[in-house]
This record gives structure tokens, sequence and C-alpha cells, in this order.
């Protein structure tokens, strides 16, 4: 086993301890990728999930003054089979018989922790994230040799949540060539780069290219969020976690004067470096960065758009006890999802407080089932009709994948797709055709399929 360097707690951890799978306390969350089940294993019977609906309250989750409103542990296991499950009850394959059985077949291995994976707009390759500060690409089954992106020298990476964390194309990727990355740098603060592809060699960036953003102090080395991605709107959404410690000490979740705790939302085509959109809910409010979109956040590891039903899903990785998933109307600006007075759809640290105002999550699970949420997509591919609509998530210790559909006023049709055996979860993405992939600390990447 090739342990990466310095990497030893679970993600966005808030006690020293609490969330390693190391430890004897979270021993029975760790599952063993021994006991991985390939290619003709039999379903099996979905095992009752542990997650917690919260009802829905149909209330405006803006604020009332608006109306419209790793800790990564990342160990590349040199073990693990190329064919993982399936791991629920078989449908009929046409979405009619009950859910289809999925299985994890593998697309690529050798990576160093892998933890984002995307796709330009039409485009057939797949970028993979290498948390080091590489990004590499799989293109016609085979995994590229050289980097397309190496920033390795740039980037800090040797605690656990640093690193090279995502990247975000461009819509019109195809005629400008420009992307963006979301990364800590040496001395631990996020930066946001743009760069250019090479107009000689479509699989090589201009590495020459890189303009600065946006750069965000961190003052710990924890909760850095890490995604940055394109909204429907065109406009580029950053999350960004509290700024780490535990318990949000410096109180960045509510305090709409920092960048730390929120999702920020910019508009990388005017303005230079970039300009703040004018609808943005903040603009113009003494004390406050315009660039919020939304706050109230812990560490927003991964969120997603929907775009078929305009809905923005948020799983935002939980204190002590809770982790939670929001969906919301991604058109809402101002909404406030509670840190750190609540912690999932609970007063944080206990007792009574004050709700009025605050996004609830739509789903919660107890570190009794898990330790840190990873959050994924709503599948909208072809390859298995019965999950299109639903939310893939994962927990990181437990390593179970789940998935959810959202009817617009509660989570329903719960599933567990996947009970474990692909090593801890890391991240999901999705191709240029919707089809979803799995990234995980054993240095693979699968694809969700339909068991045959």
């Amino acid at each position: 086993m090739r342990a990466a360097a310095g990497a030893t707690r679970a993600r966005g951890a808030g006690r020293r301890g609490r969330h390693y799978c190391k430890y004897l306390s979270h021993n029975h969350l760790c599952r063993s990728e021994g006991a991985v089940r390939t290619g003709s294993a039999q379903p099996t019977t979905m095992r009752p999930s542990r997650t917690r609906v919260i009802p829905h309250r149909r209330r405006s989750h803006a604020p009332r003054s608006r109306a419209l409103a790793l800790a990564l542990t990342l160990s590349a296991l040199a073990c693990g089979d190329s064919m993982i499950g399936p791991r629920t009850r078989p449908g009929n394959g046409n979405g009619n018989g009950g859910p289809q059985a999925v299985r994890l077949a593998e697309v690529a291995s050798g990576l160093t922790s892998p933890v984002h994976l995307a796709a330009p707009p039409g485009d057939a390759r797949l970028f993979v994230v290498e948390k080091p500060g590489r990004i590499r690409i799989i293109q016609n089954g085979d995994l590229l040799p050289t980097p397309f992106l190496d920033i390795a020298s740039k980037v800090g990476s040797t605690r656990s949540e640093r690193g090279l964390l995502s990247v975000a194309f461009h819509p019109d990727y195809a005629s400008n060539r420009r992307f963006y990355v979301n990364y800590t740098d040496r001395s631990g603060n996020t930066r946001i780069e743009q760069y250019t592809a090479s107009a000689a060699d479509p699989n090589r960036a201009d590495e020459a290219s890189a303009k600065l953003i946006l750069t965000v102090e961190q003052p710990y080395d924890n909760h850095n969020g890490g995604l940055l991605l394109f909204g429907p709107d065109g406009m580029l959404y950053i999350g960004m976690g509290d700024g780490g410690s535990g318990g949000d000490p410096l109180g960045h979740g509510q305090n709409k004067g920092t960048l730390l705790g929120a999702l920020l939302r910019i508009d990388v085509d005017r303005g230079d470096p970039y300009a703040i959109p004018p609808d943005n809910p903040y603009v113009g409010e003494a004390g406050a960065r315009g660039e919020i979109w939304a706050l109230g956040l812990r560490n927003p590891w991964r969120f997603a758009f929907d775009p078929q039903t305009n809905r923005l899903y948020v799983a935002d990785v939980g204190q002590n006890r809770y982790e939670e998933i929001n969906v919301v109307d991604a058109r809402a600006p101002g909404l406030n999802y509670g840190w750190n007075i609540m912690e999932g759809a609970h007063c944080y640290p206990g007792g009574s407080c004050d709700r009025s105002g605050l996004v609830l999550p739509v789903l919660e699970y107890t570190h009794d089932d898990g330790c840190s949420v990873t959050g994924g997509l709503v599948y909208r591919g072809a390859a298995i009709p019965s999950l299109v609509g639903h939310y893939l998530y994962a927990d990181y210790c437990a390593g179970w994948i789940r998935s959810f559909r959202y009817d617009g006023a509660a989570a329903t049709d719960e599933r567990e797709l996947v009970a474990g055996g692909a090593g801890n979860i890391l991240s999901f993405g999705q191709d240029a055709a919707g089809e979803v992939y799995v990234l995980s600390s054993n240095g693979r990447v699968y694809r969700i399929e339909a068991e045959e």
C-alpha cells in the first residue's frame, strides 16, 4: 500500500480522531477491498438505508428579506477488482420493473489521488484531476502518459485537504480553449486560475497561459471546499469551506464580509480578471462581498447542477454528527445553508436556535453510517434508464454509494447502489454524454454501468 504523504484524516473532520478510518473508532466503517465480488456475482437485496429524509416545509428557503431568494485520507491502495457489483436488486432494464442492478466497471488505474473528473461539452475525452497537481486524460479507453497540465511545482498538496482539487471547462471551450482550476498554493491559500489549451496539441495545456482570477486566504489547512463549476447560466460557481479548524471558530459561515463558508458566483467573460454579476444577492450591500451567491456552508466538497430541473444539489460535510444534502432552486439568490447555527437539520452544537430563513437539508445521515459525505451528480445518461433523475452520492469512510430522486418536496426512491469494496470514494464525475464515473482512493476510475 502506498499512502499519500501527510494524508491521515477523513475529509472535513471537525475534531481530531473522530473521522479517522485508521483509528479503532471507525474500523467498522472502512470496508476491506478483499471482499469485493465481481462479474457474475448475484444481485444482493438492497439493505435499508439509515439516511433521514427531512420533511419539506413549504416556504421560501431564502432569507425573509429576499423573496427570490480530504480531510482526504488519500491512500492509493494497490488492490481491487476491475468490476464491482451488482449491489442492488435488478429490474427489467426499461425503468418500469424496479431499479436496475449496477456495477462499477474499471476505466483507468494507476492514478495518484484522483479527486475530480470532467469533460468539455461535446468532447469524448475524460480529464482526471490528480491532487498533487496534474490533470490526466483518458482517451479511447487509455490513460495518456503525458499530463494535460502539470502544475505540481505550484500546488501545496502535502496536507490532507489541500492540492489541485478541480477543473472546469468553459462552455465555449471548443472555440476558446479556456479552462479553470481550483488549487491551494504552497502557502495553503486557494487560487482560481485560468489556462488555455495548446492550439498545436489539444492534449496539452499551455502552462505559460496561467492567469490568476481569484485568491482566497485560508486560515487553516482544512475545509477548503475545492469545486468550481460553470452553471447553466454561464457563470462560474466556486464552493468555499469555512476556513477550517472545527466548529467555525472565526465565524465565517454567517459572515457576508468574507468569501469563506460561501458559494461564490462570478462572470469570467466580463471584467478583468472577472466581473461580479449584478443580480448577485449582496451587490451594493455595505460590508458584504458581491461575489457571494449563498452562505452558511461548512465544507461543500462537491455540488452539482441539474439543468433539466433548474436545481442545485449541495452536499455539505458535517462536523460532529450529521452529513447533509441540500436541494434548492438553482436560480434562487441569497440562500443561507445554516452553518454554524445548524449542523444538518439540528441546532449546533445543541440546544435551541433560530432556524428562520435557513435552508434545511432534504436528506441527512449520522456518523453511525459514515463520516464524510461525497457529493455526486444527477444521472442523465442513457445506459441505466431506471436511474435517470437520481442524485448519486457516497460516504468517504463507509464506501457505499446511494441515490435518491427529489420530487420537488422530498427525497424519494432511495437506493443503495454499491455497498462498498471500491476504496474510499473521493469524488464523482460525468462525461459529455451524461454517464457517471466514480473516483477512488485506490487510484482507479470506475464507470457506473447496468449489470448485464
